[in-house]
Order: structure tokens, then sequence, then C-alpha cells
């Protein structure tokens, strides 16, 4: 399992695989020697799955070499995964690396799917010039055929009961990421409206840290939203040719705030890939995707809508 395999199409990278695995006996069965056989080429591994995979593979535990996550709070906005989880754990090796990671389990949000899948395509991108192997695991046993099928279109390798072959259903990740730029369903409870510009980005942040604190955020999280929310705001009107819209509602669980800007966001990887330190620009999305729960965003031909969820 050392060598990446031969696939098709070409164009596929051959380091992104997908597990479709049945119980935890076949969970084991191809996770195991995957991490072992990282160890023993000198490959640092990264185990990056929900709270159950850790029990699972709680023998790799304290084992030099090998760190461990929680991805059900680590990857709790797929939007951080690349930049928080990934990127991170890569950059921070110079030598080949391996990764488990499972961002989508059953029980997992409906509204946080879209992101994931876009999630597993931009790996293919993000990560293309970097000495990384990705083993994904997805409960073939309880994951909807639709979900095994999305995961086939991001993965260009499959592992189904110890057998690896090309994905047949693989396409290429900015058809992926295109194709899940869907619109965002409306708020079903009452919103709050602000029309602003560069001279009303202290009345945002006023507003919504009173709504906020309004909703129950704790002072932090109140923090964390405001810095967020200021990133979008001053981005929406820095080069726009008109005001910015700021909508704010809470639901359940969460206080949900929008900015829509005329400005159109055309790169794929932005809020994934953290710029270089000798830079500022491009570091605001990525900002947004560290500090947030969920973060979603729809572009139009005349538009960019940036949609962030804070816990609550």
């Amino acid at each position: 399992m050392t060598d990446r395999p031969t696939i098709a199409p070409a164009h596929a990278p051959r380091w992104h695989e997908a597990l479709f695995y049945t119980g935890d006996d076949d969970y084991l069965a191809a996770t195991v020697p995957f991490v072992e056989e990282g160890l023993a080429a000198g490959e640092p591994v990264l185990i990056a799955v929900p709270t159950y995979g850790l029990g699972l593979l709680r023998r790799f535990d304290g084992v030099d070499g090998v760190r461990l996550l929680d991805m059900v709070r680590a990857g709790r906005n797929p939007a951080r995964i690349i930049p928080g989880v990934l990127h991170a754990f890569v950059a921070g090796h110079g030598s080949p690396v391996r990764v488990v990671g499972e961002p989508v389990w059953p029980g997992r949000a409906a509204a946080d799917y879209p992101r994931c899948v876009q999630h597993e395509a931009l790996v293919n991108i993000a990560f293309a010039d970097h000495p990384v192997r990705m083993l994904c695991p997805y409960d073939a046993a309880r994951l909807d055929l639709d979900v095994l099928a999305d995961a086939a279109s991001t993965h260009p390798v499959l592992m189904r009961g110890g057998d690896r072959q090309p994905s047949l259903g693989y396409t290429r990740p900015e058809r992926i990421v295109d194709a899940f730029n869907r619109p965002l369903p409306e708020p079903t409870t009452a919103t709050t409206v602000l029309v602003f510009e560069t001279a009303g980005l202290s009345g945002v942040r006023g507003l919504l840290v009173a709504l906020a604190t309004e909703a129950g955020l704790p002072p932090d999280r109140v923090t964390e939203l405001r810095i967020a929310v200021n990133e979008l705001a001053t981005n929406a009107v820095a080069s726009a040719a008109g005001p910015a819209v700021l909508r704010v509602w809470t639901e359940p669980d969460a206080l949900v705030c929008e900015i829509t800007g005329s400005s159109v966001l055309t790169d794929r990887l932005a809020g994934r890939i953290p710029p270089p330190h000798t830079t500022e620009r491009g570091r605001g999305l990525v900002l947004v995707n560290l500090l947030c729960d969920l973060v979603h965003v729809h572009t139009t031909e005349d538009s960019t809508t940036v949609r962030l969820l804070m816990d609550r």
C-alpha cells in the first residue's frame, strides 16, 4: 500500500482515496495498515475522524509520529478543515505525510453537507503539489447512496473490502465545487437588515455585538463573531460599486449573520489556504473560516453572499 496506485483519468490526483467500510472490522482492516505503513516509512500521520473513530483507533494514542483530532470539533465547519487541520499539519512537516480524514459521518447535519462535498473536491486542488496521501472513510452501511456517489466523484480511488479500484465517477474538482454553489435557503424567523457602505462599518459592528449578546452568545464568541463579520463587511465594500447588505437572525441552535456584496468571489480556494506571512492579503476569509462554526458561500454573476453561523 505504500506506492500510489496508477489510476485513470490521467488528471486525477492519485493520493486521495475514499474507503467505503461496513462495520468496525472493515474500518480497522483498512485504516490500521494505512497508519502503520506510514509510520514504518517515517511518515507523520494525522488521524482526524469523528469521536467513534478515535475510539476504534485508540491504539495509536500517544504513538510517536501520530496526531489524533476529533473531527466533530475540528471539522465542525467544513471550510475550516483545509486551513485549520490539513494545511496546518502538512505544512508543519518537510517529509511526506499521511492523513486519515473523515469529514462526513452518519448524523452530521444536512446543512453541513454541501460544504463537506466542496471540501473533499478542494482537497484535490489544495494539496496537488504536496507529498501527502489521504484516506477518507465513509460508512457505506449507514450513509445514503447519494453521499457515496458524491464521494466517488471527489476521490480518484475507492477502497472497499480490501480492494482498491479507480473511481469511474471521479469528476474534476472545479465542477464539483461549482455544482454545490447553490442558493442558500431563506431564513424562517424574523431578520434584522442593515444596508451599509464603508462609512457604516462601525454601525455594522455595533449592531452585530448587540444582537449577538441578546442571542446569548458568551463574550468570547461575541468577539470572534464581531471580528469575522468585520472582515467580511470590510471586504464587501472595499472594492464594490455599491452598498452591501447585512442580515442577522436566530435559529434554534445558532446565530446567523449574512453579508451580500456586489463583488464576485472567483477564487475557489479563497479562505482555504493561509497566505504567506509576508502579506496580509487573503487572510480575511481564512480567519472567518477558523472562527465560525459554519460558513456558506454563494456566488452569482454579480454578487457574493457569505453566511456565518455561531452555535449558541
